[in-house]
């Protein structure tokens, strides 16, 4: 048990620009998207679901990221659009987690929502548990319409994050965390 603690209290994110070429296995991949699905969803309802970009898909999908914003930005440079098109190309492994909220007569859709971002930090824990960087990251993209109609997303449904999740040999930088006396009060 004490092992599990100390993983969590060490987990940091990994930059994908850090991540090589190794993506998880197909195995290791549906453990990470089963342990994703492994999340508080009062109702049993499953208000999320999961799109991943492998191999030629990020590049498809940063196709239509680049085509999206050259056309709402038409004085973009080709530098800006070709940061763009490559906004999921970093990390050999991107899965998005999509926030997918069901009609419910006891669960509002902001418990829905919550349950999707439960589901975005399980599979962000899966991945670095499977000895990969993890990384949850969203940009302008994220929640833009016409990038998400565009990705397959229906009218009600919006992206909770993209997941980057690759191999790093880099060390991770520890970055500054609240102390417990700045979060935390008591009633």
């Amino acid at each position: 048990m004490s092992d599990v603690i100390e993983f969590l209290k060490t987990r940091r994110s990994v930059k994908p620009r850090d991540m090589n070429g190794s993506a998880p296995s197909a195995a290791e991949l549906e453990t990470i998207l089963t342990i994703g699905a492994r999340v508080p969803d009062h109702g049993k309802i499953a208000p999320w679901r999961f799109i991943v970009f492998e191999g030629d898909a990020r590049q498809r999908a940063g196709d239509i990221i680049a085509d999206v914003f050259a056309c709402k930005t038409p004085d973009a440079s080709d530098q800006d659009i070709a940061k763009a098109r490559d906004s999921l190309t970093e990390a050999p492994l991107v899965i998005a987690v999509v926030s997918s909220p069901k009609s419910h007569p006891k669960v509002p859709p902001w418990e829905q929502q919550l349950s999707a971002g439960a589901s975005a930090l399980n599979i962000v824990t899966a991945a670095t548990a499977l000895g990969y960087g993890a990384n949850w990251l969203t940009g302008w993209f994220a929640y833009d319409r016409d990038v998400m109609d565009r990705l397959g997303l229906q009218p009600h449904e919006q992206f909770v994050g993209f997941i980057h999740i690759g191999k790093s040999d880099r060390p991770k930088d520890e970055r500054p965390r609240p102390t417990l006396a700045e979060i935390v009060t008591r009633f």
